[in-house]
């Protein structure tokens, strides 16, 4: 009922308990809190929380447009309704060093597990596109640093993303994964990798995991769990997945209305009121108040 009774480090020590057994980690992108219940019911291994969902969600494009008080409350509102450790993106930070240092106790705040900085320029643009720009390496590791150094919670993970690759190529991409290693961060995310070959490459260049990130329409193919689990990738996420899947099916059902005047053709293929009820856990709030629910589901 309500939120989860499990706490935000109880929640971190297990994503680094996770993390340490070298397998894969997967988490689906939540558009909302409710979408964060259903990926803990299907039995993955944690949410995802998308910078690009935080966006679109408030009708606004990619390009560092969202607040960290924006994205701040996203995270809460997601972190404490799953019971599952929640990775965040936290773009570039929101700002010079002083600012990612705010962001990140402003996160940890909000009970996330993990959280991302990138090493573009601001204002930064999604990672599959063309036309990025990063910044200088003394940059990119300040903010590192500036993002170890704040949080409070020794467990909170803090992961660096570069997109050097798109730039400056591979080559570049491992020099700086081994750096923003060397400057604390306990992960690295390498976007925009175009094959296997490439995220083996940065596997084998650190000691801390590596995640993949398998948006469609990106840069990279969408490798299976078992292609990634075999090169040794340690958390893959869908960042945009469902919110596209939801949206996908939304227009349809605005063209049937159009079409056919009603949705009756649709209602297969919708979620149930049982199951809407079931994901919300109406039961545990008769047990609390029957005079909330007093009634039997049809």
């Amino acid at each position: 009922m309500l939120y989860s009774t499990l706490s935000a480090a109880d929640k971190r020590a297990a994503f680094r308990a996770r993390l340490a057994t070298g397998e894969l980690l997967r988490l689906p992108g939540a558009f909302n809190p409710l979408s964060a219940r259903l990926i803990q019911d299907k039995g993955f291994e944690g949410v995802y929380i998308s910078g690009a969902v935080i966006a679109a969600d408030l009708g606004l494009p990619d390009i560092g447009l969202t607040t960290l008080s924006e994205v701040a409350a996203r995270g809460q509102q997601i972190s404490r309704m799953t019971d599952l450790p929640t990775l965040i993106d936290a773009d570039t930070g929101f700002g010079e060093p002083m600012n990612v240092a705010r962001t990140v106790q402003a996160l940890e705040d909000a009970g996330v597990a993990g959280l991302h900085i990138e090493d573009q320029v601001n204002p930064k643009r999604c990672g599959h596109l063309d036309g990025k720009a990063v910044v200088d390496t003394d940059t990119a590791l300040k903010r590192i640093c500036a993002a170890v150094d704040a949080r409070r919670d020794p467990n909170l993970l803090i992961m660096a993303r570069t997109d050097i690759r798109a730039v400056d190529g591979l080559a570049a991409a491992i020099d700086r994964a081994k750096q923003l290693v060397d400057a604390g961060a306990d992960a690295i995310f390498p976007e925009a990798m175009a094959d296997l070959a490439e995220f083996e490459a940065i596997r084998a260049a650190v000691n801390v995991p590596v995640l993949a990130n398998m948006t469609e329409f990106g840069k990279s193919e969408l490798f299976t769990t078992e292609q990634l689990a075999n090169v040794g990738i340690n958390i893959v996420i869908y960042p945009v997945s469902l919110l596209r899947i939801a949206m996908g099916a939304a227009e349809r059902g605005l063209e049937t209305i159009t079409s056919e005047g009603s949705l009756k053709s649709e209602v297969a293929g919708m979620q149930t009121r049982a199951r809407l009820y079931e994901l919300l856990d109406y039961e545990a709030y008769n047990a609390f108040d029957t005079s909330v629910f007093n009634f039997q589901v049809p």
